[in-house]
């Protein structure tokens, strides 16, 4: 070769450097796939779901690991007719949802309607006068909240009934917890709900509610 003539560049060295650039391309995206897979669609939801009213940690102790998740709400009317609603759709076909609205309806009556459809395979706290009853269930969760709320534009002296925010919750499809946690998680999720119409509702005589309820015992 002489003297100060270019280096020859070798097909093989360009097919090696190129190789080298297509594998990396691919060891790229298979990395960023992966990432994608292990970063749960529910911890990409806002840090709070249904306009505010629940915390995601609870949504993220309910369901399963998916690729995608979707909530939504909806509220209709206000006082006495008040519903709020609360759903989580995941790509898994696993969905977390739940209501709370205003009824007329005592703490005894909503246990004897709660408490039957659950039978006695149901855990039963309460705290300040909430009451929260959840269905014992392996597979699935379900839970019932109970608050007294006189709402706005009911007179105390002309209501027939105890007025109360009475919320329901449940687990449609696989769960990311089972026993005791299912049913906590279930009930938190619940107790949110419960809180955020209990606002909604302007309730009469308000006070403040526990940040939550009393937990539930691993055995129970």
């Amino acid at each position: 070769m002489a003297k100060g003539a270019p280096a020859r560049e070798w097909p093989a060295t360009k097919a090696s450097a190129k190789g080298f650039l297509i594998c990396l391309t691919v060891l790229s995206l298979g990395g960023a796939a992966a990432w994608f897979a292990l970063t749960t669609g529910l911890d990409r939801l806002p840090s709070k779901v249904c306009d505010g009213a629940v915390e995601r940690d609870v949504v993220i102790r309910t369901l399963p690991r998916t690729r995608t998740a979707e909530e939504g709400s909806s509220r209709r009317r206000e006082g006495k007719d008040l519903k709020f609603s609360c759903h989580i759709y995941t790509s898994a076909d696993s969905i977390l949802s739940g209501t709370a609205q205003v009824e007329d309806a005592s703490a005894q009556q909503w246990f004897n309607h709660y408490g039957a459809s659950t039978g006695s395979d149901a855990v039963r706290v309460s705290a300040d006068g909430i009451e929260a009853l959840a269905k014992l269930d392996l597979e699935s969760g379900s839970s019932s909240i109970y608050v007294s709320c006189l709402p706005r534009g009911v007179r105390a002296e002309g209501a027939n009934e105890s007025y109360a925010i009475i919320a329901e919750a449940r687990v449609v499809g696989d769960s990311r917890a089972s026993g005791a946690a299912l049913r906590q998680a279930v009930t938190d999720f619940a107790y949110q709900l419960t809180k955020h119409a209990y606002e909604l509702a302007e309730c009469q005589a308000r006070r403040t509610l526990p940040e939550e309820l009393p937990r539930y015992q691993e055995n129970s």
